[in-house]
């Protein structure tokens, strides 16, 4: 429903439309109406355009009468604030991740599908990287992404969409190395891990063997006394989907997930494109808050109001509440996936930080990104309280990986922690290349190459990719990447003393040490002290160290020489200068 009080102009039907202005003028045209983009077209017209694109028109007519102004809003709407009574359960988001053939794309169908079926809308459903499925009156929002590598891309961008991540394992083929990954990818993630066992209907189907091997991988199944929920599932038949679904809800009662639809909207996007007729669209995931048409949206760079919504069904709605996927039109541009977006009351104060965040990522830009490497880990986490040393381990078979992990964890150390995040096999990807940019971790790869892209995707994000074919040198440069990031000892060595003989004065102020070298031999890079007794007057430099006039590189034990100390004269007979050389000194692990 639109609503118009008179004649309106042709670009502003078009954004109720939700349409492009030429898609408007064309129409007209096809009514023998010639209108250009700022002429305005009478009620009737409007109405006939309106209803050729499933929009209702009401003509509001001017009335003098008296309107009471809109109730305020409560203060907690606007400034955002989150309290305890306006916290409501919402639905849960979940990534189907796992090796490939194993059937994600095919439960994530069939889950789809009976959702269709079911809905009200009945339409067909949109492809907008998410979906939401009602079971038994409660929803769950599904993601629809290709796998753990747009899953990790959008981690590395700050975006942690997901709460439950159901790990697709085939029951004839059991864990395979991308199974591994996926799950290592969501441990990364810190988010909850559910295993669907599919293909129940072959008959290799061996759902023990699958348990025995997450047993292996430190997954110990709720039957077995573990944490780990397992549905065997048929994305062919659909037995077990029911169950699969109840599964998830559980788990998302035991997280207590709340979010509060009575403030303004924030979330991410998870697609981003332009699409023809309808200009730049974000499918977006609301993560709190509700967004509705009319919203003052900041997107990343670009700032926008809200013209229209379009949940996962094609229909066309008001609002998204939390946990919701919608495509949003109204955007000037379009967004990258994975970036946040806010709801402004004010659209001035949201244009100006769009100028803002457009200069910082020009900056960005100009500047070449600092990198993740071996020798500079060091200065990257010395803020944090424990140093630990990340990485992602590739090799050419899974006998070299549980070599090296083996290896590897020979290396003992009680102040700095080796953390793998990844071990697998196969070439370096650039999954890999995103997992480490989003962990702050090194890719290492052994007897293996790189894909083609992962070079350009390493520059860009800053990660060091690590080579190698001899695993003793592997061995030794993670090893001594360990050491590099504790921060040397520095140890101080005598190499000679000196007694002061005489004190020569020179112009005003100056006054040169007569001294005898009684122990070592002196330079003039040495640092020097000045002792009296127990008490030391200086630590500094010398300032010129001379023998009969003329300045000498090194003078030694027994013999004379004039001393010149750096902005310091307080030195007299008798003195004693030790001079000294300050070594670092590596840790030991």
């Amino acid at each position: 429903m639109i609503r118009i009080k008179g004649p309106v102009i042709v670009r502003e039907l078009a954004e109720m439309l939700a349409m492009r202005p030429n898609a408007v003028i064309a129409e007209l045209m096809g009514m023998n109406i010639l209108a250009s983009i700022t002429q305005k077209v009478d009620v009737e017209v409007a109405r006939k355009v309106a209803l050729k694109h499933g929009f209702s028109l009401e003509h509001e007519k001017r009335t003098l009468e008296h309107r009471p102004a809109p109730p305020k809003k409560p203060a907690h709407e606007l400034d955002g604030q989150d309290r305890e009574e306006d916290m409501v359960p919402r639905a849960p988001v979940v990534t189907f991740l796992g090796h490939v053939d194993h059937g994600k794309t095919s439960l994530l169908d069939r889950i789809r599908k009976a959702s269709v079926v079911d809905d009200e809308f009945g339409g067909i459903t949109q492809h907008i990287g998410a979906y939401s499925v009602n079971v038994h009156g409660r929803h769950i929002t599904f993601l629809d992404t290709p796998g753990h590598a747009a899953f990790t891309a959008m981690r590395a961008r700050g975006a942690n969409l997901t709460d439950i991540a159901v790990i697709v394992v085939a029951s004839d083929d059991g864990i395979m190395p991308q199974t591994r990954e996926a799950i290592q990818h969501a441990q990364a993630a810190n988010v909850t891990i559910m295993i669907a066992i599919n293909k129940m209907d072959l008959p290799a189907a061996n759902v023990e063997r699958v348990k025995r091997q997450l047993q292996t991988d430190s997954l110990t199944p709720e039957d077995w006394g573990g944490t780990i929920i397992c549905c065997p599932v048929s994305a062919t038949t659909g037995a077990g989907i029911d169950h699969l679904l109840e599964m998830i809800l559980l788990q998302a009662e035991l997280l207590e997930l709340k979010a509060n639809p009575r403030k303004r909207a924030k979330g991410y996007v998870i697609e981003a494109k332009l699409e023809q007729g309808m200009g730049p669209t974000a499918n977006l995931l609301v993560t709190d808050g509700t967004l509705k048409v009319g919203d003052v949206i900041l997107c990343g760079q670009y700032c926008g109001k809200v013209r229209a919504l379009i949940n996962d069904h094609g229909a066309k709605v008001k609002s998204a509440e939390p946990s919701t996927p919608v495509k949003c039109l109204g955007l000037p541009g379009v967004p990258e996936a994975g970036a946040e977006f806010r709801i402004y009351e004010n659209e001035r104060l949201a244009r100006t930080l769009a100028n803002e965040l457009f200069e910082k990522q020009k900056q960005q830009h100009l500047s070449a990104p600092k990198k993740i490497s071996l020798e500079n880990l060091f200065s990257q986490i010395e803020g944090e309280k424990k140093i630990d040393l990340r990485l992602v381990l590739k090799a050419d078979m899974q006998g070299s990986i549980e070599a090296i992990q083996h290896a590897l964890k020979d290396i003992k150390s009680d102040k700095i922690s080796l953390n793998i995040l990844l071990a697998a096999t196969g070439n370096i990807t650039e999954n890999d290349v995103m997992l480490a940019s989003a962990s702050k971790a090194v890719v290492i790869g052994f007897c293996i190459g790189k894909e083609t892209g992962v070079d350009s995707l390493a520059r860009r994000e800053g990660v060091d990719v690590r080579l190698h074919n001899i695993i003793y040198e592997l061995l030794d440069e993670v090893r001594d990447a360990m050491t590099g990031l504790l921060a040397p000892i520095l140890k101080e060595n005598i190499v000679g003393t000196a007694e002061i003989l005489e004190v020569f004065p020179i112009g005003k102020t100056g006054r040169i040490a007569g001294c005898r070298v009684t122990h070592g031999a002196i330079t003039p890079r040495n640092k020097v002290r000045v002792r009296r007794g127990t008490e030391v007057l200086y630590e500094g430099s010398l300032n010129s160290l001379k023998r009969f006039q003329e300045s000498v590189s090194e003078v030694r034990e027994s013999q004379e020489c004039g001393i010149r100390l750096d902005r310091y004269t307080g030195f007299d007979k008798g003195d004693i200068l030790e001079f000294y050389m300050v070594e670092e000194v590596r840790q030991t692990l």
